[in-house]
Formats: structure tokens, C-alpha cells, sequence
């Protein structure tokens, strides 16, 4: 988060015109809009290397199939299962090999390594490597022979990995499925008659979801926690004014590819660190005491229990116990508050909410550089050569992945947000003030803060709002009063209007609706 030398935080401005906002975005947070041509020109003869593989497990015989939304173009991850002679599960996930295109110290690798994310916007991509690469020779795209790095896990009956094994390949994905597309499937079962999914990618995916359902419910048992909160996507005019907001979906079908997924990840990492070669491995600390102590507290003032929440496997039943509650979508943003940041470390391993001892991201590296640095090392690792990278070099690459992607996160938050106050704007602007349900969710001495579901927006109600007369703060409860019973406390529902947007301070300012506006 970008701040002054007086520590207030500093936002970035909107465009001139709506059109121009993610480019006054870009400006602020320093994002290039273009390659160098150095870049671009390389990595059209880099595609070249396509034609010559070198030594690979030729899989292209082999079932392997994708799964993104409908609208992606770059394919970096593809799946396949199997079963051995003893009836294990033999699970392939198969990633696109970004370094054999990318060679460390190159023009392409030095720009990769100074991006290290992709960046999404609403209306456009930031990418970390040209679009020849992640959209060209990289993108396991169907029907086409494609260079990718496969790690293959074989379970057992309970859903324990007994095997892991490792391989430079060449596949041929036999099929490209939205998300949408694989829903259906499951949903229907072996009775679907979807006539774009073949018989035997029916079967295929209905193996790999079952797989995926017993790994999903084996690490939630181990303590996992289960802080999904719906995603919205901004929906932008020609004009790139924001229309709406879409939920994401987040079903079985997305919860399948992120399982097999972690297991890779987890795969991977499991196999370098226990062998001493240290990584970037993807750390995610269990929250400090303090911010548990005022998640309780928090929790209390709604009449939910908590119980003894130091204990990983008791907060995570926790969880699925308020996934009921009628304040869920209040409860998961306070929770998340009290969770750490996860980033890169290059001396400690560990994420706390996934319930894993190891862990590191591999299976990404079109768009994240710590995936490209990991499939070097285990490439190295598997050929017999040194896989070690100097400590300093390690940390110095955990330090500026980690500001990189907050970098973008913050980037892609400030783009919905000035999107968000635009369209706050025109209706105070219009004077055409619309109503939102909203929910109290934090109350202080000057007021109520409230989140509004429906745009995804957070703001202020004023005590001077709430009532004529003395408006009083008990901090015993965490809550606002004022005589004759007038009441506010977390998870309170309020209708609410805007009556004030600080684009410069980001702030939002609502009016409870029973005050009147005209």
C-alpha cells in the first residue's frame, strides 16, 4: 500500500474519463503498457524452439483434457487420470513448460523476473511474458503437440499420496472444457447427454471430481480452512463505465481443478525441501493472538461462539459452522481481517489455511515468475545437477515477488473501486441517489461502517446520521445506542443512499434511508 512520508495512505486518481482509468492506474503503480522490442523480437524465435523438444515421456497417446473459464486463452494447466495395477488412482497434472522457452538471464526472462505477475483488469491483461508464449507455444491449446512438465500422484483408497514422480513431457490435450461445460457433467453424472463431451471425457471427469471431493474433504479434516467468499467481476460499457457486477462462480467444478492443483504444488515443494534444496515456498502463517483475541470479541458482540480457536482443527469446524448463519457474509469478511497475508519465503515453509506442511506455487508459470524459477529447480533436481540457488538470491527473490503481487492486487483493487465511486458519483451527480441493502460492520464513536454486497462497496454512516439526539458508543459490545431504544450493532441490517464520494481520500459517505432525502 503506497504511502506518504506522513504514512497516509496515497490512491491512486481516476483517467480523465472512464476510458482512461486503468491507465492512470497503470501510471500510478508504475505497470508497463508494452514489452521492449528486445522482448517481443526474441520471443519470436524462442517459439521457434518448439521444434525441438529435447528428451521428453511422450504422453500424447494419453487422455489429458483442460478446464478454464470461456474466456481464457492461455492454457497452462491440463489434467489426466489413470489407474495402476493395483488400483490406485494415478493422478496427471500436466503444466505448461514456460523454461524451456524462457532460459534464465535472457531478455524475456529479465522482463518476466521485473513483471513477476500478470496483472487482470476489468477491460485488459497485464501480461508477464508476450503473447507469442502465453498465449502462443505455451498455451496447452487441443490437438496441438505442446511441451509441458508433469507431476504424477498416486493415491490410495483413503486419499493418502503413495508415489510422486516427475517429468519433462510432450502432450496432445485431447480436449478444451469451460468450467461450465464440466458442471454439467457432474451435476449429471454418467446419465449426461451433453454431446460436446465425449464418453470417455465423461468418465475421465467424473473419476478426477471424485478423486478431487476425497482429497478436498481429507484436508479440511486435517484443519484446512475454508475461507471462500464470493468474487465479483465489474461489468464495463464501451464507454468503460461499470454496468454491474457479477458473482463468480465457484462450484465443484472450480473446487476440482483447485485440488489437483494444491496436490502438484504440494508435490513438488514436499519433494525439494525434504531433499534440502531450499525454494520460494508459498507461506501462509497461522493469525497472531492478538488479532484472534479481537476476532472473538467481534464474534461475541453477535452472539456467535467461537470456542478455543488457537486450534487449527477447531477453527476450521468453526468455519464450516457459520457457513449457515445468516450473517456468513459478515462473519467471513471479519475472519478474513484476522488472517496474515500469504507470501514468499525462501527459509520457512507452511500454509496455515490450506493445512499443508509444504507448499509452493509450480503450476502457474505463464503468469507468476516463482513458478518459473520452481520448474528450473526441479528440472535441475531430476537431471542430477545442483538445484540450489544461493540464499541471498532466494531472498532476494521471495522480497520482490511478494511486493509485486501485493502490487497487483492492490492495482486490480484500485481499478474496481474508482469504478465503483464513478458510478456513486453519477447518481449523486444525477441526483438520482439509488437505495442498497447494507449490513453494519464495525461500529466506533463516529459511527457506523457498513458494506454493500451489491456493489462490493464499503462506507461510513455518520453519527450525526443515526439519530437527533446523543448518540452513545459501549465498547463493551462494540456497538452504538442512542434514548427511546435506537440501536446499531455488527451484522445489523441498513437500508442506505450515498450522499458523499472522496475520490481523493476513497471514501464513501451513506445516509440511513429513514432520514429522508428530499
Amino acid at each position: 500500500m503506497m504511502k506518504n512520508h506522513e504514512g497516509q495512505v496515497i490512491f491512486p486518481p481516476p483517467g480523465k474519463t472512464p476510458r482512461e482509468d486503468t491507465a492512470a492506474v497503470m501510471k500510478f503503480y508504475r505497470l508497463p503498457a508494452s514489452f521492449p522490442q528486445e522482448v517481443l523480437d526474441e520471443a519470436k524465435r524462442v517459439s521457434l524452439r518448439l521444434e525441438r523438444p529435447g528428451r521428453r515421456l511422450d504422453l500424447r497417446k494419453r487422455f489429458i483434457f483442460t478446464c478454464d473459464p470461456v474466456t481464457a486463452r492461455d492454457y497452462d494447466d491440463a489434467i489426466s487420470l489413470e489407474t495402476d495395477r493395483d488400483g490406485n488412482a494415478v493422478l496427471g497434472v500436466h503444466i505448461a513448460d514456460v523454461s524451456h522457452f524462457v532460459l534464465p538471464g535472457s531478455a524475456i526472462d529479465r522482463e518476466a523476473r521485473k513483471r513477476s505477475t500478470s496483472v487482470y483488469f476489468a477491460d485488459r491483461v497485464v501480461p508477464m511474458l508476450p503473447d507469442e508464449l502465453c498465449n502462443g507455444v505455451c498455451s496447452l491449446v487441443p490437438n496441438e503437440d505442446r511441451l509441458a512438465f508433469s507431476v504424477f500422484m498416486t493415491f490410495d483408497g483413503t486419499g493418502a499420496m503413495i508415489k510422486r514422480s516427475f517429468a519433462k513431457s510432450v502432450i496432445r490435450s485431447k480436449a478444451r472444457f469451460t468450467y461450465e461445460q464440466v458442471m454439467r457433467v457432474i451435476s449429471s453424472g454418467a446419465r449426461s447427454k451433453d454431446k460436446s463431451v465425449s464418453a470417455q471425457a465423461r468418465k475421465t471427469i467424473l473419476a478426477v471430481n471424485s478423486l478431487a471431493s476425497l482429497l478436498r474433504a481429507k484436508r479440511f479434516a486435517a484443519g484446512a480452512l475454508d475461507l471462500e467468499v464470493p468474487e465479483s467481476e465489474i461489468l464495463l460499457d464501451s464507454e468503460g463505465e461499470m454496468t454491474g457486477l457479477v458473482e463468480r462462480p465457484y462450484d465443484e467444478s472450480h473446487q476440482m481443478v483447485e485440488e489437483c492443483m494444491v496436490a502438484a504444488n504440494e508435490a513438488v515443494a514436499k519433494e525439494l525441501w525434504t531433499k534440502g534444496i531450499k525454494i520460494l515456498a508459498r507461506l501462509h502463517e497461522p493469525p497472531d493472538e492478538e488479532k484472534l483475541l479481537t476476532l472473538r470479541a467481534d464474534m461475541r458482540s453477535l452472539g456467535v461462539r467461537m470456542g478455543n480457536i488457537a486450534n487449527q482443527k477447531v477453527f476450521a469446524r468453526f468455519l464450516k459452522t457459520i457457513k449457515s448463519n445468516p450473517l456468513y457474509p459478515t462473519l467471513s469478511v471479519m475472519v478474513l481481517r484476522s488472517m496474515k497475508r500469504a507470501l514468499y519465503d525462501s527459509t520457512r515453509i507452511g500454509h496455515f489455511g490450506l493445512a499443508k506442511k509444504f507448499y509452493a506455487h509450480f503450476t502457474s508459470p505463464i503468469r507468476r515468475y516463482p513458478d518459473l524459477t520452481l520448474h528450473r529447480q526441479l528440472a535441475a533436481y531430476l537431471d542430477g545437477k545442483d538445484a540450489r540457488v544461493l540464499p541471498k538470491t532466494l531472498a532476494k527473490w521471495a522480497e520482490w515477488a511478494s511486493e509485486a503481487e501485493e502490487t497487483a492486487a492492490e492495482a486490480e483493487r484500485a481499478l474496481l473501486e474508482i469504478k465503483k465511486y464513478r458510478l456513486l458519483e453519477d447518481q449523486l451527480s444525477g441526483r438520482r441517489a439509488i437505495e442498497y441493502d447494507a449490513v453494519v460492520s464495525k461500529c466506533t464513536p463516529f459511527g457506523c461502517f457498513v458494506e454493500i454486497p451489491e456493489i462490493s462497496v464499503s462506507g461510513l454512516v455518520h453519527v450525526s446520521l443515526l439519530s437527533d439526539r446523543f448518540v452513545e458508543f459501549n465498547e463493551s459490545d462494540r456497538s452504538l445506542s442512542a434514548p427511546g431504544g435506537q440501536r446499531w450493532r455488527i451484522g445489523q441490517k441498513m437500508r442506505v443512499y450515498a450522499v458523499k464520494v472522496d475520490f481523493r481520500q476513497r471514501r464513501i459517505d451513506f445516509a440511513p434511508v429513514r432520514t429522508g432525502r428530499r
